[in-house]
């Protein structure tokens, strides 16, 4: 599982024109679901996600995470982030987890996100997404769960 992580000063996702998600300060969370993913993987992602450090603290070094600042989290799925791309100049999805299973999990994510958190918004998954977002910093980091 992958999440692609940016620090945000506001984000939104729009469909067909109808914004379904949106945020005020916080984090931006692309999300890609790999083959062999399960909801343990969601955990430690989600876990770590809320938990990274790339806030500033009153000297400006990256020490506070997501709730320490009460920002937004927003989650939009983004299978590309399994795409394989050492080879030529296509990407593969033979990485990337079947629709159905990565349906799953991202609503397994979504769901146990507003639990766990108070200002999640998210995406729809499968649909034609336009994210807009300002990226603060700009700060982006890949992570592994």
């Amino acid at each position: 599982m992958l999440g692609l992580i940016q620090r945000v000063s506001y984000a939104s996702v729009e469909v067909n024109g109808d914004k379904v998600g949106e945020i005020g300060p916080g984090i931006l969370l692309l999300l890609g679901i790999q083959l062999g993913d399960t909801e343990a993987n969601v955990d430690q992602l989600q876990d770590k996600v809320l938990k990274y450090r790339i806030f500033p603290d009153e000297h400006g070094r990256m020490n506070l995470n997501v709730e320490q600042v009460s920002g937004g989290l927003l989650v939009v799925s983004q299978f590309t982030l399994a795409a394989d791309t050492r080879k030529g100049l296509r990407p593969g999805f033979s990485g990337a987890a079947p629709p159905e299973q990565a349906e799953k999990l991202y609503n397994y994510f979504v769901t146990r996100a507003e639990h766990l958190y108070p200002d999640v918004a998210s995406g729809i998954f499968g649909a034609d997404m336009q994210v807009s977002l300002c990226n603060d910093g700009p700060v982006t980091f890949l992570l592994e769960g």
